[in-house]
């Protein structure tokens, strides 16, 4: 039972301990509030500060500086509503401060460097695959601790895992970036359609290593979830991060209309799997059939490079 100081007021004591835990928990979202308010405010106090400096982008930075500041007041003010009426603002307010860069910026865009841009974007998607690949370890671990006679399953489930997590990785780092963003994607839309995009990259890499884990309960047991629907969180996210990879992220390096032609086979083949026993290994031999198919394009010189470090150049050997 966590300690309480003496002297410290009882309005003060929030439950859970941690404010994640009072956020989800008991819908206590003071603290994640205040905090994130003063970050913004400090970043908004930044715009202004970078106005006078470069009076030809002034426009732009006074937009960035209000959006920012408008949406803290909106954060602030979503707590004195009643909770029924949180959540629709929190989805508001979400929706606006991603819009305000996208306002600001169509007053003038701000410099900005594609080879840095692109490698802030790979090392995030690095850093959310092996938080998969770690959350999906722990949870087959665990139940290799509890399985009654499904130590088969759980072993093809391992070994799909890693699959598909090692296939998700060369895929998205198939082709760099940056070359897309100093060329073509400098243009204000393209630029955009391609930095959002990473919302549904970042958000199926994520939900990758939850549909890894609800599945090895499924295995276990612990789960009320028929086998179909365990099978289609571990299938579903990977189609998701399949499609939005080749989207915005390969496609515009494909100069033949036949290139699209097997990530469109493998996304088709990837839902599917969620009936199989081993919804797991079939998706990650799916998707290792794929990268096996763009390696071979690329030893012959045809469509996509191997696969880039984090910094966007080629691994050493």
């Amino acid at each position: 039972m966590p300690c309480v100081l003496p002297g410290k007021p009882r309005a003060l004591r929030r439950p859970g301990g941690a404010p994640w835990r009072a956020a989800f928990d008991h819908g206590d979202l003071l603290v994640i509030t205040l905090g994130y308010a003063v970050l913004r405010t400090a970043l908004a106090a930044l715009w202004l500060r970078a106005g006078p400096a470069d009076p030809a982008r002034r426009r732009t930075t006074l937009r960035f500086a209000a959006g920012v500041t408008v949406c803290q007041i909106g954060w602030l003010s979503l707590l004195l509503l009643p909770g029924a009426a949180r959540l629709p603002g929190v989805v508001v307010l979400i929706l606006a401060e991603v819009l305000v860069p996208v306002w600001a910026q169509s007053a003038g865009m701000t410099p900005w460097h594609p080879r840095h841009i692109a490698e802030r974007y790979e090392l995030f998607t690095l850093i959310v695959l092996g938080e998969t690949v770690a959350a999906a370890t722990v949870a087959v671990r665990g139940a290799f601790g509890r399985s009654h006679g499904t130590g088969g399953a759980l072993y093809a489930l391992a070994g799909g895992g890693l699959l598909m997590a090692f296939a998700m990785w060369w895929l998205y780092f198939a082709k760099p970036a940056h070359t897309l963003l100093a060329t073509t994607h400098r243009a204000h839309r393209r630029r955009f359609a391609w930095a959002y995009g990473h919302y549904l990259v970042f958000t199926s890499a994520a939900a990758e290593g939850a549909g890894l884990a609800t599945y090895a309960d499924h295995l276990t047991g612990r789960t009320g979830m028929s086998s179909v629907a365990a099978g289609m969180s571990v299938a579903v996210p990977a189609t998701v991060f399949l499609v939005t990879v080749w989207a915005v992220h390969l496609r515009p390096h494909q100069t033949r209309g036949r290139e699209w032609v097997p990530f469109a086979l493998a996304a088709a083949g990837i839902p599917p799997a969620a009936w199989s026993p081993a919804p797991a290994l079939v998706t990650g031999l799916l998707l290792a059939a794929l990268v096996a198919v763009v390696t071979l394009r690329q030893r012959q010189g045809d469509g996509l490079a191997g696969p880039r470090c984090a910094t966007g150049q080629p691994p050493a050997h």
